[in-house]
């Protein structure tokens, strides 16, 4: 992964032919406010106090993308994400000013996915048609789990029926694209709690689901106390068991934690995976860009803390280039994520790196039946998604 020290003038590392194709574009808005810190989040989100600086935010949103313009060259954004923290606590003038603001400045690709997180609270669930009138077209709620035991468990503030109502409420203004995201292995659960929460969640024929294991993060609160967990087995159990309702009800896994409906995969997820360009702006936000013309792939990231976002002096938190040595391991981290994972020709196309000048680590990847062989994709086998990150390793 790229180094993260700071850089002030980094020597570019030249990167050679065929690296001449700009990979697509996407476009990362971080809103970084939250009603309380989720016990185990380990995202850039801040406790709200009083009134949300509005006003002064979406103006340093758009200093920020103004800033980033010069590394757009000439393309279209393709898909953008509005994520948190919290979104939806921003009011529906506020989403509406800040993608007018980005059209005003960017050319926007025709039907741009333009997914934004949302919270199942009722005060959010308000401004639902205010959002899709502002022109979001797809909402990701976060639901995590439909009982209260285990929502009360997480730090969540929303209780079951209000999940419930979210999904309702979304589908009833007009959302025909909608993520759930859900938690398993959460404290104390069992294999019958796990796979309720994920029948009720097929249940409300979503187009995604997100369906993740918790982790316990470092700088979290469940890290400083951590919960009781379901052990290895049972959490094996859950994960088994839930792939094949998933499956048996159309729900195609694509990725680690992602299930879509045919044609329903999340486009601005599929263009991080398949290792394209993304700006990234407000807090903490982190970006990647290609210059061809300079042979160079380089990482930016914003300051994390609102404040300091908002002050125009210290807004950028660091930029570096990805050094020539780490670009296959950067590249497979994203593609590898991937059931299907990538065309052969896309690791030049994105890196200008030929597979043939890492043929060592992948032939000994397919040895360990960790990757399949097959010449015109890079793909993860089913063993090699298990054990993920002794496949990554091969490429350091």
């Amino acid at each position: 992964m790229g180094k993260s020290v700071l850089r002030c003038q980094p020597d570019p590392v030249r990167v050679p032919a065929p690296f001449m194709k700009l990979p697509p574009l996407s476009l990362y808005i971080h809103i970084p406010w939250c009603v309380r810190k989720c016990p185990y989040c380990d995202f850039n989100s801040h406790a709200a106090r009083g009134e949300l600086p509005e006003d002064d935010y979406i103006e340093a949103l758009m200093a920020d993308l103004e800033s980033e313009l010069g590394d757009i060259q000439g393309r279209e954004i393709e898909t953008i994400f509005i994520g948190g923290g919290t979104p939806s606590l921003f009011s529906a003038d506020a989403l509406k000013r800040i993608l007018s603001g980005v059209a005003e400045r960017t050319p926007l690709a025709p039907g741009a996915e333009i997914t934004m997180e949302a919270n199942p609270g009722t005060f959010e669930q308000a401004r639902f048609a205010g959002f899709r009138e502002a022109g979001v077209n797809r909402l990701s709620i976060g639901i995590q789990s439909f009982s209260d035991t285990q929502l009360s468990a997480l730090g969540r503030i929303h209780n079951a029926d209000e999940a419930y109502s979210a999904v309702a409420s979304a589908r009833a203004i007009g959302f025909d694209n909608i993520n759930l995201d859900l938690m398993h292995g959460l404290p104390q659960q069992t294999l019958a709690g796990a796979l309720h929460d994920l029948d009720t969640a097929i249940s409300l024929q979503p187009e995604h689901l997100s369906w993740y294991q918790l982790t316990i993060e470092p700088n979290t609160e469940f890290n400083a106390r951590p919960p009781a967990l379901p052990v290895d087995e049972l959490l094996w159990d859950i994960q088994e068991q839930g792939q094949q309702r998933l499956a048996l009800h159309g729900f195609r896994q694509y990725e680690i934690s992602a299930y879509a409906r045919e044609g329903r995969q999340a486009a601005h997820n599929l263009n991080y995976w398949r290792f394209g360009d993304y700006i990234g702006i407000g807090a903490g936000a982190h970006g990647k860009q290609t210059r061809p013309g300079e042979g160079v792939i380089l990482r930016r990231w914003k300051q994390r803390q609102p404040a300091a976002y908002m002050d125009p002096v210290r807004r950028l938190g660091g930029e570096n280039i990805i050094e020539r040595d780490e670009l296959a391991f950067e590249f497979m981290l994203n593609a590898l994520r991937l059931v299907d994972g990538v065309p052969s020709n896309l690791l030049s196309e994105r890196t200008g790196i030929e597979p043939q000048q890492i043929r060592s680590q992948i032939e000994n990847a397919i040895r360990q039946g960790l990757l399949a062989a097959d010449p015109d994709h890079i793909r993860p086998t089913a063993q090699g998604r298990l054990f993920l990150n002794n496949l990554l390793e091969l490429f350091l």
